[in-house]
């Protein structure tokens, strides 16, 4: 598609959050915040011209490699919030992209993120085959007071819970949808921290794809206020979690 007579650099878009999205006490789930902020991300990158549709006459695609989201709050049911996105740094095979969540003049929570550019024939990493210099940078507009990081692997974990992938996880790039290894490690905690809305960051690191009908682990451990997660296939990580706790 043709860069759209509206674009801007800078995009917001607006949200009602409706029951279906939220927890028993009509709080936003942190799954569905993931949601929100990405397809905002995918709304404004339709706008430029880098749509999922356009990157595959390349056969090209955006994937998530590192993800971390600080809540202030959490919106409710019936709420209307809007999601703000911008690109700190766009080049070569990455782009970086920052987003906030807002309720009127309230900012409710801020998100970093860390995009490849995936070829979905060959599936890797390669350049982005279309022109950007029309998006300007942001790279001092911060969202969060801490970047996203590389997650350390190197701490004892427990299994909790073993997955066999379905349909259901899987998207349109054909593997499991990154928000599914979220959804994984949230559905194995105790839920009271969570409605309590004590979770006050985390962290997100997607290291390999994972296809329909592959087994994985998740596993776990607990570091003072912090939660640590992976979940391996064949013991070798795919993805890891850190929730910080307030």
């Amino acid at each position: 598609m043709p860069i759209a007579p509206d674009f801007t650099s800078v995009y917001s878009h607006d949200w009602d959050i409706n029951f279906i999205q939220c927890t028993p006490n009509g709080l936003l789930k942190h799954t569905e915040l993931c949601n929100i902020l990405q397809l905002t991300a995918g709304y404004h990158a339709e706008k430029g011209g880098l749509s999922f549709a356009d990157m595959q006459e390349h056969h090209q695609a955006w994937v998530l490699s590192r993800m971390r989201v600080e809540v202030n709050e959490l919106p409710r049911w019936r709420d209307v919030v809007t999601v703000k996105t911008w690109i700190y740094d766009l080049q070569g095979s990455r782009s970086i992209r920052a987003l906030e969540l807002w309720r009127g003049d309230k900012k409710l929570a801020g998100s970093v993120t860390y995009w490849a550019v995936f070829n979905t024939k060959t599936r890797r990493a390669e350049a982005l085959a279309l022109p950007h210099e029309h998006f300007e940078k942001y790279p001092d507009r911060e969202a969060t007071t801490t970047s996203f990081k590389k997650v350390d692997l190197n701490r004892e974990t427990n299994i909790t819970a073993t997955r066999t992938t379905v349909l259901s996880d899987l998207d349109i790039v054909n593997h499991v949808n990154n928000v599914k290894y979220l959804e994984w490690c949230l559905d194995t905690i105790n839920p009271k921290p969570l409605l309590k809305q004590q979770l006050a960051s985390f962290d997100m690191n997607f290291l390999r794809e994972l296809q329909l009908g592959e087994t994985v682990d998740v596993k776990t451990n607990e570091y003072e206020n912090q939660t640590f997660f992976t979940i391996d296939k064949a013991d070798k990580p795919i993805f890891a979690l850190e929730l910080n706790w307030k």
